[in-house]
């Protein structure tokens, strides 16, 4: 861990090394490997949504899919193939790499604002508070007419940021907010929720298989609207995020070290956990709640090129966009017709890669 630090941190710092010298070589040319694994990243990923969307019950080929995308950009959509193309599967698909990519950025900033590697999106209550909101509207906006036109996704995230807003409220102290009085906060207001949550789905037998279904996760009704949201939370948040990536290294030699330094600790940590706690939210809202994407991908990242976060946010989003598309893609054909939950399948290939990781013990993981 020493050594990550060191590395993150002396990259932090090179661009006021003078110029010519050796951190600011070695800088550049750690800059320089990672560009080129960002660009195949990305390659891979338009290769792997390219694929999700011609798999199906009805067989599509590339070239369909390309002429059913360039027609649907063009407004002249027409078919059933255009149809299962252009809105169905590309919404999903895309709805699935949005998700995915904004847990993994959003796993990647926790870890480091905590600098704890089991770190996750939902450690200070997100997903227990979207959970409760969404449990509320299915089990009982039949019989209260305002629940059932705030609707699901709008009830989730307005309770995801309302949690994290009483989470942070109860964690700080005075103008501070420690890191370990947050977490624990976010246990146990996350364990009350969770608790409410199984109250409601006791009183509502009927909606409970639908209630448990969604939050398990599913892209199963997935629009282009539902992409356009996810997008505009995670686009913004994204740039913001990387924008704070020196920040983030800093932040890994502890609050002092970093405050020495100059960082302005306290606003920093607050900008990141709302910038991940959005992005976070607005996933939840749309797909319910998908584990191990924010935990595990980021330790692959990490594992292959290192800790540094100017390289480890921007691939954390590509590989967290195609491994939730291959996750949805085994997800609705395991069981074909039936689906399965797609938080199941990420939990079943998650689950045993943290383990290994844990095994392991790699350096800087």
């Amino acid at each position: 861990m020493r050594e990550s630090v060191r590395e993150s941190v002396g990259e932090s710092v090179s661009d006021d090394a003078p110029e010519g010298g050796v951190p600011a070589r070695r800088d550049a040319r750690r800059t320089t490997r990672g560009l080129p694994a960002l660009a195949a990243s990305v390659a891979v990923l338009l290769a792997v949504l390219a694929l999700a969307v011609s798999i199906g019950s009805v067989s599509v080929t590339l070239g369909e899919v390309g002429a059913a995308v360039g027609r649907g950009l063009r407004g002249r959509t027409d078919g059933a193939l255009d149809a299962i193309v252009w809105s169905i599967r590309l919404p999903r698909v895309l709805l699935g790499a949005v998700v995915g990519g904004g847990l993994a950025l959003a796993g990647a900033v926790f870890q480091g604002v905590f600098r704890n590697p089991l770190a996750d999106p939902y450690l200070i209550g997100t997903a227990s508070g979207a959970g409760f909101g969404a449990t509320l509207v299915m089990a009982l906006g039949a019989g209260v007419p305002l629940l059932a036109r705030v609707g699901a996704p709008l009830a989730a995230f307005v309770a995801a940021l309302a949690t994290v807003l009483l989470v942070t409220a109860l964690a700080r102290e005075g103008r501070s907010l420690p890191t370990v009085r947050l977490i624990l906060a976010g246990v146990v207001v996350g364990s009350i929720l969770t608790a409410a949550t199984s109250f409601v789905l006791l009183g509502a037998h009927e909606q409970a298989a639908g209630v448990l279904a969604r939050l398990l996760g599913s892209f199963a009704f997935a629009s282009w609207k539902d992409v356009a949201v996810v997008a505009a939370f995670t686009a913004p948040a994204a740039i913001a995020t990387m924008a704070l990536a020196r920040a983030l290294d800093v932040l890994q030699l502890g609050e002092e070290g970093a405050a020495q330094l100059g960082l302005p600790v306290e606003r920093v940590k607050l900008a990141l956990l709302v910038l991940a706690t959005l992005v976070t939210a607005a996933a939840v809202s749309v797909a319910g709640i998908i584990g191990f994407v924010g935990l595990i991908t980021p330790h692959a990242v990490r594992m292959a090129f290192g800790p540094a976060h100017r390289r480890l946010l921007p691939l954390a989003l590509v590989w967290g966009a195609a491994f939730m598309v291959l996750a949805d893609v085994l997800a609705r054909t395991a069981l074909s017709p039936a689906e399965v939950p797609v938080g199941v399948v990420t939990a079943l290939a998650g689950g045993p890669f943290f383990l290994a990781l844990l095994r392991r013990r790699p350096e800087g993981v």
